[in-house]
């Protein structure tokens, strides 16, 4: 996830780095393990739209030199330190890394928000001969037994008029986002969850149509949603969900 910098990139992300970067998931290591195993080398990966930097930092297991990179400088302040991640303010359309050095250009849940003819310029720019571009997004979660359907309902009812449009891209898997590089394929992958109430309540509080609820004076809408789940779960339950990953992945010629 990450931040933004097609449409206001503030208007989104800006507040609240510090919860996203407490709730958000992280990505399942055979990702990240199968995107390196399609990169020419492994010298350099660039994250872009990094926010506080879930996706870069399982980036860096694989491998030498990893920059993230988000128009956000309190997503970024948020970001755990790594002496293997090389933070910086930038936008999509300006990589701070020199031409054709990149491996592997990365955005994870970050790639609807872009100018997308101006980032796959500078994608074609910055990668190296044979790199990968890989656009990566994760779906609504799936809850497991008594949950499910009304999560299901409060994500795609409730706040639905809260959704700022380019959620769609995500709740289509960005199989509609033009992408025009040479198509590979990766296995299929999923975030897999066990999380106590707080951390599922905390991870939906981060979602910018709960702020924009907020905002306009309708966080009863999420108070009753939580009110709702305690009704169901016991005191200590953990939520069990899913979120299936979606990819776009391209050879840069």
């Amino acid at each position: 996830m990450s931040g933004a910098d097609a449409t206001d990139p503030g208007a989104h992300f800006l507040a609240g780095a510090e919860d996203y970067a407490a709730f958000r998931p992280g990505y399942p290591p055979d990702l990240t393990s199968a995107l390196a195993g399609l990169a020419p080398d492994r010298a350099l990966v660039v994250d872009v739209g990094c926010g506080s930097g879930q996706l870069t930092r399982a980036l860096a297991r694989h491998f030498d030199s990893v920059v993230g990179v988000d128009v956000s400088q309190a997503q970024l302040a948020a970001a755990d330190p790594d002496p293997r991640i090389r933070y910086v303010q930038a936008s999509s359309d300006a990589l701070p890394v020199p031409d054709r050095s990149a491996a592997l250009i990365t955005a994870g849940q970050a790639a609807h928000w872009f100018d997308l003819p101006r980032f796959y310029d500078e994608v074609r720019r910055a990668a190296r001969p044979g790199g990968v571009v890989a656009l990566i997004s994760y779906g609504p979660l799936r809850l497991k037994g008594p949950l499910a359907d009304l999560f299901d309902r409060f994500y795609g009812t409730e706040l639905r008029p809260f959704w700022p449009p380019e959620r769609l891209h995500v709740d289509r898997g960005y199989r509609d986002l033009p992408f025009p590089f040479l198509e590979l394929s990766l296995p299929p992958s999923s975030m897999d969850l066990a999380w106590p109430l707080d951390r599922l309540f905390g991870y939906v509080r981060s979602w910018s149509a709960s702020k924009a609820a907020i905002a306009a004076g309708s966080a009863d809408l999420i108070d009753r949603w939580e009110a709702g789940v305690r009704a169901i779960l016991p005191v200590g339950a953990v939520v069990k969900a899913r979120s299936e990953l979606a990819t776009r992945v391209g050879r840069i010629e």
